[in-house]
């Protein structure tokens, strides 16, 4: 996939990565995205590659290994390989140069297969760069927490890495975790959509009082003000897409991360009892939503970092255009 793509083309990308995003998962869907050329759309188109497959990634409840695709295509990173997240809850380097080598702490996500983990730090003026480290140097431990089903792996090991095994980064970290934060800001879209259809169908089948609950001015109002959240995060992301910067991208995440403790809040209110139980499927989506939202930076972080670089400068940054 070559040059710009036409309409049709466009559409025809949306329609194969929301049907493969919400049929598959795991290794499955990764095959899926090898096939349709998800990669070198990612190149070309990265909005139109990038929203509808993490936003039916979301609604589905699915899992691939598209956002590290995403992070080795952004820093350069030439060769098949998973790249080391952000600890939980940071966006920050997940490696540490030390006198003997480097310091890793992060997380995989999914498997790893027999293929290296990419490793990126810092290196000479600010800029990053990467080697690549069989994965059994750094003894991945699986993450049982909230969200088992999403395959985190925890990373805490020191590896003597020789100045020959680093490669200079051709894009720098911030722009990474810039798009990062758009493709999972486009994922907790997903997730918050499915929450709220989950609380409107019980809401129209559960009968009270002789009639649904979705008559009742209570329940409307609850699942009004969950898509007026889900509206205002889409708002957000396309306003962070039309004005690309890493601030921008931040904003978007922290408000998708807000927005989806509110759809969560009031979703679990219509469903009540059945809301908290194995059998009904919120408490996936919940769970899920959680962990999206600590990836690459909380709601809550964000918005502190945001407001510590807005009193330092003394000015505030350029609103989105929502």
């Amino acid at each position: 996939m070559s040059g710009p793509l036409d309409a049709a083309d466009l559409a025809d990308l949306v329609a194969a990565l929301e049907h493969a995003g919400s049929t598959r998962t795991g290794p499955a869907l990764d095959a899926a995205l090898e096939e349709i050329g998800w990669s070198d759309a990612l190149a070309v188109a990265p909005r139109t590659a990038i929203g509808p497959l993490f936003e039916a990634q979301g609604a589905a409840c699915h899992t691939s290994g598209a956002l590290g695709v995403l992070l080795c295509s952004r820093l350069g990173v030439g060769e098949p390989a998973a790249p080391v997240l952000p600890a939980f809850g940071t966006a920050a380097l997940p490696a540490v140069r030390t006198r003997d080598g480097v310091r890793v702490e992060g997380l995989l996500l999914g498997s790893v297969g027999t293929s290296g983990v990419v490793v990126v730090t810092e290196g000479e003026h600010g800029a990053a760069r990467w080697a690549t480290v069989p994965a059994d140097r750094l003894a991945p431990r699986a993450v049982a927490g909230l969200d088992p089903d999403l395959g985190l792996q925890a990373l805490d090991a020191s590896v003597p890495l020789e100045e020959g095994y680093w490669a200079a980064t051709t894009g720098s970290w911030d722009d990474a975790v810039a798009l990062a934060r758009l493709a999972l800001g486009h994922e907790l879209v997903g997730t918050m959509a499915t929450m709220l259809e989950l609380a409107r169908t019980h809401a129209l089948e559960r009968v009270q009082f002789g009639r649904p609950i979705a008559r009742f001015q209570a329940v409307r109002h609850r699942l009004a003000e969950a898509l007026v959240a889900i509206e205002a995060a889409r708002a957000a992301l396309d306003g962070a897409w039309c004005h690309p910067s890493p601030t921008h991208a931040a904003i978007a995440k922290a408000a998708c991360g807000h927005s989806a403790g509110v759809v969560r809040r009031h979703c679990q209110q219509v469903l009540a009892g059945i809301g908290f139980t194995d059998e009904h499927d919120l408490h996936r989506y919940v769970r899920r939503s959680l962990v999206l939202d600590g990836l690459f930076g909380g709601a809550r972080s964000i918005s502190a970092q945001l407001g510590a670089e807005v009193l330092a400068r003394g000015r505030l940054p350029r609103p989105l255009p929502l």
